[in-house]
């Protein structure tokens, strides 16, 4: 007869079954994907993507496109200061988003209203997001 390994689940210490509750809502800085461009130094966690329109590894959040591609924020506070604005100043694909986790992906077009900047939203030769500025014609 073989012994093979049994498995036993987490407890806790009141002896509960432990389980997972729902989607995950964090995300730790070093598990972010590399085309972000993130350093490992800037904090512990990074803003989780919201379910939307892209995946969590072929998306980029709207927190981390404001603050560490455009410069436009120094804080999460102020990320939050200009997304809840009165008057809609960014713009994804035409309409005002307001979710700091929401995914902008490949194509996507940033619009923000206050600066008159629109902004493509792609890749580069070697894999990491970039904002193509789209110029009115």
């Amino acid at each position: 007869k073989v012994n093979y390994p049994v498995f036993k689940p987490a407890y806790h210490q009141h002896k509960k079954l432990i389980m997972a509750r729902g989607p995950k809502k964090h995300l730790k800085l070093i598990r972010t994907p590399k085309s972000w461009m993130l350093g490992k130094l800037g904090g512990i966690y990074s803003t989780r993507p919201s379910q939307g329109p892209h995946k969590l590894r072929e998306s980029l959040p709207l927190s981390v496109l404001l603050k560490n591609k455009l410069k436009y924020a120094l804080s999460g506070k102020e990320i939050t200061l200009i997304l809840n604005d009165k008057e809609a100043n960014i713009k994804v694909d035409g309409k005002e988003r307001r979710d700091r986790g929401f995914p902008t992906g490949i194509m996507d077009v940033v619009s923000i209203e206050k600066t008159g900047e629109a902004f493509r939203v792609i890749y580069d030769e070697k894999g990491r997001w970039i904002l193509k500025e789209i110029k009115d014609e």
